[in-house]
């Protein structure tokens, strides 16, 4: 091989290098954004909050969209079609449940991270108060999370979805959330209600899988609750006729994120 040659390949082999390891360095220096918007949209066969169906057993429609800065802090809103408020009683109204959320994510280690904020359930045109306390709640909540496993508590501050004199009710609940590949999730989950200065508190079970397809989310849910054993009779509103709103049942749902 003649030195021209020879020294036309060197300087061939020196620019690809460069051109490689600067586009390596392009990628890597990617600044993160600022903040991040995502969306979702849904459907559940029944809605269930902490157990309790939210909708009398019956299909809800469900959306969210959520804000998220590089350093922690969030803000949210999520809403989903109800029937609760009107099936407790007649002339009572609230069809939609409108969440506001807001708080602050970080972490302790690699594997050790924490979530403090606060909800506000709001259901815009109820009137529950004509016959308790306002439905309207407002939370503080904190979780823990240690791998896959989150232990979180949420504590009222107002009274807890219309029952009377409930200011100070506690939530505690336990999930897990286990990766299985190929898009599949399980999670089960174990939580209990304390409703201060009423009887309702009872503990409430849950095992979901997840089938994530490019961010739309298949799921189904088995849960129930320990209310019929607790109170010896089942979980009822005069709307929702015999049906039991505590009682076991699975869930099937639809999410798409955006």
């Amino acid at each position: 091989m003649n030195r021209q040659l020879a020294t036309s390949l060197t300087k061939s082999v020196a620019l690809c290098a460069l051109f490689v390891s600067g586009a390596a360095m392009a990628q890597t220096a990617a600044p993160e954004p600022d903040y991040t918007l995502s969306y979702n949209v849904g459907a559940v066969t029944e809605y269930r909050y902490r157990g309790l169906s939210q909708s009398g057993k019956k299909p809800a429609l469900q959306a969210g969209a959520d804000f998220a800065a590089k350093n922690g802090v969030y803000l949210g809103a999520w809403a989903s079609t109800i029937s609760w408020i009107k099936d407790s009683g007649p002339g009572l109204k609230g069809p939609v449940e409108v969440d506001i959320y807001g708080g602050y994510k970080g972490s302790i280690s690699e594997t050790v991270s924490y979530d403090i904020g606060g909800l506000q359930y709001w259901y815009p045109t109820n009137n529950f108060s004509n016959v308790a306390a306002n439905a309207n709640t407002f939370e503080l909540y904190a979780a823990l999370t240690a791998g896959p496993v989150t232990a979180k508590y949420s504590h009222a501050l107002t009274n807890l979805f219309g029952y009377t004199n409930s200011k100070n009710s506690g939530y505690l609940d336990i999930s897990a959330t286990f990766d299985l590949g190929n898009g599949y999730s399980v999670v089960p989950h174990i939580g209990s209600q304390t409703v201060k200065n009423n009887n309702g508190s009872y503990t409430d079970y849950s095992l979901a899988l997840n089938k994530d397809i490019d961010g739309l989310v298949l799921s189904a849910t088995l849960l129930g609750t320990n209310w019929k054993n607790k109170y010896g009779s089942n979980f009822t509103l005069p709307g929702s006729g015999d049906k039991n709103l505590a009682g076991n049942t699975v869930v099937l749902g639809i999410k798409k994120n955006f």
